[in-house]
């Protein structure tokens, strides 16, 4: 069953480096479209950056997904943005149709050309989209309505281009899309239980792991003050 789930490359993205114009702070999140072959080594595509490795870039977030179908949802909620909320434009690498936060899971192992890429988290909307658009609060919407796209580890690296297709190969876990991942998170008091699920989801992100951990820690400390 899980094999049936694919989807067809539309397009790629990578760039260098660019100024956000009020601020002047460095970003990657200005992409260019990739036309030919690109090749995928373990921090990305080649050619790609990152402004801030702290946050952005490296094995575990090195490739960018996005479903091209959020867009429509992101333009009818900020119409004044719509001709500029277009793929690309929110410095993902891969852009598709068919796969999207609801039917991808963690953990799960893809085919992309000839490289193995694995959905190691989420993607955390930070602020410098709001500088990008102009917009406040459009990263907080994205979190909210759980239309971040996802990053993928190079679990073997390969050449991708536009019309590959991408095939699930392996799932890690039944449960736990994306979406079913931000519900559990961005609930004020979730289930311990849940968390700790979360926790031990094979092919999450060890700092994901960790976040999980201390918040886990947290929750029962506050629990055992109740008592």
């Amino acid at each position: 069953m899980t094999a049936k789930l694919s989807s067809t490359i539309d397009h790629l993205f990578a760039g260098g480096l660019k100024s956000l114009e009020a601020e002047g702070q460095c970003t990657g999140i200005y992409k260019n479209r990739i036309d030919g072959p690109a090749r995928v080594e373990r921090n990305g595509f080649v050619g790609d950056a990152h402004g801030d490795l702290r946050v952005h870039g490296g094995p575990e977030k090195a490739v960018h997904h996005y479903d091209a179908q959020n867009y429509l949802h992101l333009s009818d909620a900020f119409p004044r943005c719509n001709t500029e909320l277009v793929p690309g434009s929110l410095g993902e690498n891969i852009s598709t149709t068919r796969l999207s936060e609801r039917n991808v899971h963690i953990g799960d192992v893809f085919q992309v050309g000839t490289a193995i890429l694995q959905v190691s988290q989420p993607r955390s909307p930070c602020w410098k989209i709001n500088h990008r658009f102009g917009v406040e609060r459009m990263s907080m919407h994205i979190a909210q309505e759980r239309i971040t796209g996802w990053y993928y580890r190079v679990l073997e690296p390969g050449s991708v281009s536009v019309g590959d297709t991408i095939l699930l190969l392996e799932r890690q876990t039944g449960r736990f899309s994306i979406d079913e991942f931000w519900k559990i998170q961005l609930t004020h008091r979730p289930s311990l239980d849940d968390l700790a699920e979360l926790f031990h989801l094979p092919g999450l992100a060890q700092d994901w792991k960790r976040r999980l951990e201390e918040r886990v820690r947290w929750l029962s400390k506050q629990a055992a003050s109740r008592s």
